[in-house]
């Protein structure tokens, strides 16, 4: 039977191969949350999707853009917008991150003699020129590396292609729980950054995970955009690994789903007449999620009684509430499942 060879235009076999991107989202694509959130003091999630936002100083609008690499294919950046200035104390902190499951890192054979390194490249645009730090940090054994990068020129599109040694000590374990952070360091108090930047695998000190950051929150000029975002087995970097957007889509609804009636769907609650007074609505989720997810509902109307989330699970919950004489048209309208790393 003859064999038909496709043409590689030149990538390596690794380049060939499917979800090699570790990082969920990497183009910034999706924003379930929303595409801007503004006067942000603090951590959380808040737009572009699996990207949370580690913050203790500044005052800061967080934004999905539009504002791009010309020419690379990417439509979508998530963006940082210093609008009151801070200054660090020793013990505060701004950073980017994704935070990843051990489940999905085996394949790196962490802890072996035989671990991988990692090769994490991604396009970065800033008004405030300088070194800042990249931190790979095991959170199963308390082990980080991290290595430095150059915004060189104001305001420009760069690309950063930074490669982090395997570590042959300590193992990711093998579950859905948070085994690795991928963070980009954007500000950092002295605790941070007075020793020497721990540029090889060794137990995590403080001093030497941020030494040489800038300080992004020391104008209301400064602005910080990022996109591209890939982080592969291997010590060279490969294009960017662009999904179809409904699969991005399902791989970010794993974490957090959001749902609106605004969309033009709604949950009836109905009354069950053998259920002592009880109406209720079983709810479905798009995709399975990680694991039990945590429910706001965010828009209910015509509840006559108490009413409560149920039987949470990573595929779906229950809603319940008392009867009432509009039981029938009791509507869900809006809820949240955050199962967030």
């Amino acid at each position: 039977m003859a064999v038909t060879t496709i043409p590689s235009a030149g990538l390596t076999l690794g380049a060939q191969v499917n979800f090699r991107n570790l990082i969920i989202n990497g183009d910034m694509s999706i924003a379930q949350r929303g595409t801007s959130s503004s006067s942000i003091t603090s951590g959380g999630y808040y737009t572009v999707d699996r990207m949370e936002h580690a913050i203790n100083y500044g005052t800061w609008t967080l934004s999905q853009s539009t504002d791009v690499p010309t020419g690379q294919g990417f439509a979508k950046s998530a963006k940082w917008d210093c609008t009151a200035t801070g200054t660090p104390t020793a013990g505060q902190e701004l950073k980017f991150r994704q935070k990843i499951e051990g489940q999905f890192l085996q394949y790196l054979k962490k802890g072996t003699s035989n671990a991988e390194s990692m090769t994490l490249s991604f396009w970065v645009k800033s008004t405030k020129t300088g070194t800042y730090i990249v931190e790979m940090r095991d959170d199963d054994n308390n082990r980080n590396i991290c290595q430095s990068y150059t915004i060189s020129a104001s305001n420009t599109w760069e690309k950063k292609t930074l490669t982090f040694d395997g570590d042959t000590t300590g193992a990711y374990s093998n579950d859905n729980g948070q085994s690795l952070q991928c963070t980009w360091w954007l500000g950092a108090g002295t605790n941070f950054t007075s020793g020497t930047l721990a540029t090889s695998w060794e137990s995590t000190t403080n001093a030497n995970r941020a030494v040489g950051q800038v300080n992004l929150a020391d104008s209301t000029s400064n602005e910080w955009y990022i996109t591209g975002v890939q982080l592969e087995v291997g010590d060279s970097a490969t294009p960017f690994e662009f999904l179809p957007h409904d699969v991005n889509l399902r791989r970010c609804q794993r974490y957090f789903e959001k749902y609106e009636e605004a969309i033009g769907y709604f949950h009836a609650l109905r009354a069950q007449t053998n259920e002592a007074s009880l109406c209720f609505v079983n709810v479905f989720f798009k995709t399975e999620m990680r694991t039990d997810p945590s429910i706001t509902v965010t828009a209910e109307s015509n509840i006559g009684g108490s009413i409560s989330s149920q039987g949470i699970n990573p595929r779906g919950f229950v809603r319940v509430g008392a009867t009432t004489s509009t039981a029938s048209t009791t509507r869900l309208d809006g809820y949240e499942a955050d199962a967030e790393l």
